[in-house]
């Protein structure tokens, strides 16, 4: 008897079956461009051990000018042909089923060579499209049609074809980005042709018994979008041209609402997908923000879909489906959607992997060997870095002693989890907690550790965090000043007007958990959410976009937020989440002023200038003055032991202080442990 008989109960495709209702979507890696398929084949096939059901490859360009961006990795050459034979023999070897997803990026692709239905440039790339001519669009399908083919001659189980997220296919079936007149463009009949034609002509190519998903757009999030009828008239069109399987896509890249980082709520989406149930009869897949098994199981037992397609919890954890299958589904490392290390990386031109997971991506190079000699090792902080040291340290055979002055484990994420949108956190918190109650581990919480009590250890880490910067702005001690850990702790008063000082990721975050009253966040309201971002039912409103546009809750206070640095607000926020909290804070009323300097506290508020003259001086009432300036590394333990001669290990916020970052952490603790 399983906790999950939906999720995982086989899929019968006809000519194959799916030994459950699991499908790992298609993430963009970077592992293929880098040439090493051992490293590729490693990745996939630790994830089929895990026992998913079927899994889909990053993106495959069908040529140069549809790659997402120069270089892109795709089915050229016969040696491309052979270097994909590598990684889906070893996935079969571990007995698993995989597909390649063909993607082409159309007006997305970040080369001059980019091609559209329509010359009409993308907001988020800087090349404008060449609009294609009749030779260019079926030089555009017999290509992808030819990847399908190598596909299937690598030993792929099948492809998916990608028509949703504002890529190539998506861009032809909107008046938003087809302004064509002939047979590809017009009527919907027209504008639907293209994708239609190519998954017809994939089918042929294929053969009868060749798994063949098409990901489709079903709620667009741009202006001019999808109504909900052409939706549903495509995916019937798809069905009878031969598809296996309909995945689903939301939102296209460049619509102005969050779709999969963490403050979206779980399962944010399945609705739409459920409104597809019956509609075709071939099966449906739901996706985004559906994290762990019991989620998953839930909106299958529900009816929203026939199968449900997650992808960055496979980088939290390549074993996701073996423990909801053992029954451990509390020892499944959780994926937190910060989109850190995955997206992040993948926009920045570097290899993804997961902050949760340092492993992810890096299975080849970055290994949890058992330890030749069991050794003691000490660990004082049980933050995210420490917490990291202690279970890997454990795994591999070492016995640890982990330390925390604190009564809790988790550190700086314990004020993580406290902000509206960062609940993800709380189980993270949880799952370390878990993970450090090891029978190789001896937990000290509420305790300090003095040099003599580490000089015994076989190696001592000191993983002790930071401590907030002190700005030295005159006034500071005045009794309306307080720091961000006394507000997110809830320890101090704050008044009806706030003025944040700092606007790192500290100080946003800070101001959203002020935006906020005492009830739940949106993102745990999904109703709530809905209206906040401005989403409708797109059988209602074409797009699914609200036409009163997002109606957020008003702000609980009037918040001003100040930052030093004369550059835009958010800067070196996530790479991929920035624009939500920026987004968020200006839908709240917030005020966002760059380029200050800070000239005193009075009774009243703070006083401001601008530039280097320390011209406008200007008084901000305030009632509270928050302090976010930034932090400073705890070392004293570490220089105590280094005055001692005790060697030691320091990481973490301990070692940089720069932001709270935990990525930074996690990997430096799972680095050291591996190697110790």
């Amino acid at each position: 008897m399983t906790d999950y008989p939906h999720l995982l109960a086989p899929l019968d495709l006809g000519f194959t079956v799916l030994k459950n209702r699991v499908l790992m979507g298609s993430m963009h890696t970077g592992l293929e461009e880098t040439k090493d398929w051992a490293r590729v084949a490693g990745f996939y096939a630790e994830r089929a051990e895990g026992g998913v059901g079927l899994m889909v490859t990053g993106g495959m360009a069908p040529n140069r000018e549809g790659g997402v961006f120069p270089g892109a990795a795709g089915l050229f050459t016969p040696d491309d042909i052979a270097n994909h034979r590598i990684v889906t023999d070893r996935v079969h070897d571990a007995g698993g089923k995989i597909a390649m997803q063909i993607l082409h990026a159309g007006r997305y692709a970040y080369s001059p060579d980019c091609v559209a239905p329509s010359a009409i440039k993308s907001p988020i790339s800087p090349f404008p499209p060449k609009e294609l001519d009749e030779d260019g669009i079926e030089k555009q399908i017999a290509d992808i049609v030819t990847a399908a083919a190598r596909a299937r001659e690598a030993g792929y189980d099948g492809v998916e074809v990608m028509g949703s997220e504002g890529y190539f296919l998506n861009q032809f079936l909107v008046a938003h980005t087809n302004r064509r007149e002939d047979r590809w463009g017009g009527s919907l009949e027209s504008r639907q042709r293209l994708p239609v034609e190519v998954v017809r002509r994939v089918r042929e190519a294929v053969g009868p018994d060749f798994i063949v998903i098409y990901r489709l757009s079903m709620i667009d999030l741009v202006p001019q979008g999808q109504t909900w009828e052409e939706v549903v008239a495509l995916a019937r069109k798809i069905e009878a041209a031969g598809a296996t399987i309909l995945n689903t896509g939301i939102g296209w890249h460049e619509a102005r609402i969050p779709t999969i980082a963490t403050s979206v709520p779980r399962r944010a989406f399945a609705w739409v997908t459920r409104k597809l149930m019956g509609q075709v009869g071939i099966p449906v897949v739901t996706s985004n923000r559906i994290n762990t098994p019991e989620v998953a199981e839930e909106v299958l037992a529900e009816g929203c879909a026939d199968m449900v397609s997650m992808a960055r919890p496979f980088l939290a954890d390549s074993q996701f489906v073996r423990k909801a299958m053992e029954g451990r589904a509390a020892d499944i490392a959780p994926c937190i959607a910060c989109n850190q290390a995955c997206l992040d990386h993948t926009f920045g031109g570097r290899i993804s992997t997961c902050l949760v997971n340092p492993r992810a991506c890096h299975e080849t190079e970055l290994r949890y060997d058992p330890a030749e000699t069991p050794r003691h090792i000490a660990v004082v902080g049980a933050g995210a870095a420490g917490a990291t040291v202690a279970m890997t340290a454990a795994e591999r055979g070492h016995r640890v002693t982990l330390w925390d002055r604190a009564q809790e484990v988790g550190g700086q994420l314990n004020m993580a989890k406290r902000i509206p949108g960062k609940e993800e956190f709380i189980g993270l918190v949880d799952w370390m907690t878990r993970m450090v109650d090891h029978e190789r581990i001896e937990l000290r919480l509420g305790a300090e550790p003095s040099v003599e009590d580490l000089k015994a250890a076989d190696a001592v880490v000191i993983a002790t965090g930071v401590l907030p910067r002190d700005p030295g702005i005159e006034g500071q001690d005045l009794p309306h000043v307080v720091d961000y850990v006394d507000v997110l702790q809830r320890r101090a008063p704050v008044g009806r007007r706030v003025v944040v000082v700092g606007a790192g990721g500290v100080g946003f975050d800070t101001a959203d958990f002020l935006t906020h009253g005492e009830g739940p966040s949106t993102t745990e309201d999904l109703p709530a959410w809905l209206r906040e971002w401005g989403v409708a039912d797109p059988e209602a409103h074409r797009g699914g976009l609200d036409p009163q546009g997002p109606r957020p809750e008003p702000s609980a206070r009037e918040i001003t937020l100040l930052q030093r640095k004369p550059e835009k607000m958010g800067k070196r926020l996530g790479k991929t989440t920035g624009w939500i909290h920026r987004a968020g804070l200006q839908m709240k009323g917030v005020k966002m002023v760059p380029g200050v300097n800070y000239e005193r506290i009075t009774p009243g508020g703070l006083e401001i200038s601008f530039g280097a003259s320390r011209e406008r001086p200007t008084l901000i009432e305030a009632d509270t003055v928050v302090l976010c300036a930034g932090q400073v590394s705890e070392r004293s333990l570490a220089d105590a032991l280094e005055a001692e001669g005790v060697a030691c290990h320091v990481i973490g916020g301990a070692d940089v202080a720069a932001e709270l970052d935990a990525k930074r952490a996690i990997d430096q603790g799972a680095r050291l442990a591996a190697r110790l």
